[in-house]
């Protein structure tokens, strides 16, 4: 779907129009995705998509962002590389993150309090070409991008842009529409979520299976079970 637009040019307004206090919805390979970076950015996201305040957003990076900011043990940091590059799939991860990194440090308090949670972030990597040049310009500027899915709070992933709420498509201050995502699906599932320390699955999202069967056959961690086990307390 990336193949036809001007994904450089694209990535470096949205960068702008974030940098200068704003909200950009776009796509990535998981869905439309909503960003910010001043504290009255992360407001308007929230109050437009319904969030509460309990949830913190995600953070755009990719995989020099990952080895630089989130501490994590050496088997997570392979697992990680070999989902994201040699299997070319979208992963989103939690893990402790390095506070004084001046990507983590470039945030307000309001909007770095939104989008950590008792010491840990989540990091939403390899999403498709337009996340990833965001990711690059957010490294090499040492400031961060953070959002979350550009839909009504629990209401699931937006595949295309004309199925986004007007309330949460009001919001932004720019907005770009490439048509339908790669990983659409009848679920509404974005990203899937896993937190690198625990190996706890804190969302099922889109090539859940295959993440786990990656991991299970060349870690011998098995995601789901480590989940249910969670579960049953």
């Amino acid at each position: 779907m990336f193949e036809d637009y001007p994904v450089k040019e694209d990535a470096a307004r949205v960068f702008e129009v974030v940098r200068g206090g704003g909200v950009a919805i776009f796509p990535v390979s998981v869905g439309y995705a909503i960003v910010g970076h001043s504290d009255d950015s992360i407001e308007r996201m929230y109050t437009a998509k319904e969030r509460s305040f309990d949830k913190p957003c995600g953070n755009f990076g990719d995989w020099e962002i990952f080895n630089k900011i989130v501490e994590v043990s050496d088997q997570a940091r392979e697992i990680v590389r070999v989902i994201t590059q040699e299997h070319d799939l979208p992963f989103s991860i939690v893990g402790p993150f390095v506070p004084d990194n001046p990507v983590a440090k470039s945030l307000p308090p309001f909007a770095f309090k939104n989008s950590t949670k008792a010491g840990t972030m989540d990091l939403l990597m390899n999403a498709g070409p337009l996340h990833d040049e965001i990711a690059r310009l957010a490294r090499e500027n040492n400031f961060a991008v953070v959002g979350s899915s550009a839909n009504v709070s629990l209401t699931g992933s937006k595949f295309v842009f004309e199925d986004i709420e007007a309330q949460v498509r009001d919001v932004a201050d720019i907005t770009i529409d490439y048509g339908l995502v790669p990983y659409h699906n009848d679920q509404g599932l974005g990203s899937t979520i896993i937190d690198l320390v625990s190996y706890e699955t804190i969302r099922v999202g889109c090539v859940y299976d295959q993440i786990c069967d990656i991991i299970k056959d060349g870690f011998d961690v098995d995601l789901k079970a480590i989940t249910a086990a969670k579960a049953a307390g």
